[in-house]
C-alpha cells in the first residue's frame, strides 16, 4: 500500500510500523529504501528474505542525527568526524568500527557498521519520530527497495512494482539524487572510497584534507559494503556500454532490423528503425537523477538489448559510470 507522506498521520504510522517489526518502503534523497528496525534481528532477516539478498551482505543503518553514532560505532576518527560535519545529513555513508553487541545481523557479522543520516525531509521525520517512541527505534536498516541485484527504485511506484501491495510504502516523491550514497571506509586510518556517489572524491578531500584511496590502493581487509558487487543494478535488458562511434556503427549495421533494442546516449545519432531511443542528459547530476527510472522505462518498453553511451571519464560522472558498469556486468 502506498501512503502519502503528506497525510497528517503518515509519519507516525510509518514509525510505528518499524517499531513493531514491519518492513517499510522509505524515501530518501538517493533511492527508496526497504527499511526495518536495525536492532530487531527478525525484522532485519525479513529484509534479506524479501530482497533475496545474501545475509552476509551488509545493510546501511540510517540514523536521525550524528548524536546516534555512538550507539552503533565505538570510535569515530577525526577525518570521519570532519566528513560528518561537512555532509550529514546527506548522501554519504561512513563505515566505522561497530560497537560490540549492536546491529550484528544488519552488518553481515562484520565488526564494522555503515552509518548514514539522510537529508530527505520525509526520511528525517520518520527517523526522528522513531527515536520518540517507547521503546525507541534508534537506527533503521534500509538497503534499496528492490530485489537483489536489480535496478534501484526512485519512486514509490517502483517499490510497489517490486514488492506488491502488501508492503507499506511511504510516498515522498521522486528521489532528488537518484543513485545510492557514496560509501567511505573509515576503519583503516585513511578514507577509502568503496562506492562513488553524489559526494565526490574531491568533496571528500576538501572536507578532511586527505585524498581518499581506492579499494585497489588499499585492498587488504576491505569490509563488505552495500552495492559493491561486480554485477548489480541490472535491468531485464542486457546492457552494453559503447562510445558514440560504436553506437552509430552498430545502428547502421542493424538498419531496420533492430527489434527490442534500446539506446540511451548523449550524442546525436542517426536511427533508421524502431529503436527505443532516449537522450541522456549532458549534466552528470541530471543523468544520475533519472538513471534508474530510465532503465526501468526501457524494461517496460520490452527492450531486450540496451546500448548505452559510456559516460565521460571525469569525476562528476564517476557515480553514473560505476552503476552502469555494474549493470553491464550482470
Amino acid at each position: 500500500m502506498i501512503l502519502s507522506a503528506n497525510l497528517p498521520t503518515a509519519i507516525d504510522e510509518a514509525a510505528r510500523a518499524l517499531q513493531r517489526g514491519a518492513l517499510l518502503g522509505l524515501p530518501t534523497e538517493t533511492v527508496y529504501g526497504l527499511a526495518a528496525d536495525a536492532d530487531n534481528e527478525a525484522a532485519v532477516a525479513a529484509i534479506f528474505a524479501a530482497k533475496g539478498r545474501p545475509s552476509n551482505h551488509p545493510l546501511i543503518v540510517h540514523v536521525a542525527d550524528a548524536a546516534a553514532i555512538t550507539r552503533f560505532a565505538k570510535e569515530v576518527p577525526l577525518f570521519a568526524q570532519q566528513l560528518i560535519d561537512a555532509f550529514w545529513p546527506g548522501p554519504l555513508t561512513l563505515i566505522l568500527p561497530r560497537r560490540a553487541g549492536m546491529v550484528a545481523a544488519a552488518t553481515g557479522g562484520q565488526d564494522s557498521v555503515g552509518l548514514r543520516c539522510p537529508s530527505h525531509p520525509v526520511a528525517h521525520s520518520v527517523l526522528q519520530a522513531c527515536t520518540q517512541l517507547q521503546p525507541p527505534v534508534w537506527g533503521v536498516a534500509a538497503p534499496s527497495a528492490n530485489r537483489f541485484g536489480r535496478v534501484s527504485p526512485t519512486t514509490a511506484a517502483h517499490v510497489q512494482s517490486e514488492f506488491g501491495d502488501d508492503l507499506l510504502v511511504l510516498d515522498g516523491g521522486e528521489c532528488a539524487v537518484g543513485i545510492e550514497s557514496t560509501i567511505v571506509d573509515c576503519t583503516r586510518g585513511v578514507p577509502v572510497l568503496l562506492r562513488p556517489g553524489a559526494v565526490s572524491r574531491a568533496d571528500i578531500e576538501r572536507a578532511c584534507g586527505l585524498r581518499p584511496l581506492s579499494k585497489e590502493e588499499l585492498p587488504a581487509h576491505t569490509p563488505r559494503a552495500s552495492g559493491t558487487l561486480l554485477a548489480h543494478y541490472a535491468p531485464d535488458a542486457k546492457v552494453r556500454l559503447m562510445d558514440a562511434k560504436q553506437l552509430q556503427a552498430g545502428l547502421d549495421l542493424l538498419g531496420a532490423d533492430a527489434a527490442h533494442l534500446g539506446v540511451y546516449a548523449r550524442s546525436p545519432l542517426q536511427v533508421r528503425s524502431q529503436v527505443e531511443l532516449r537522450r541522456m542528459p549532458d549534466d552528470a547530476s541530471a543523468a544520475a537523477q533519472e538513471l534508474f527510472s530510465m532503465l526501468r522505462e526501457f524494461d517496460t518498453a520490452g527492450v531486450r538489448l540496451l546500448w548505452i553511451e559510456t559516460p565521460p571519464a571525469t569525476p562528476a560522472w564517476e557515480g553514473v559510470r560505476d552503476r552502469l558498469q555494474r549493470a553491464a556486468a550482470a
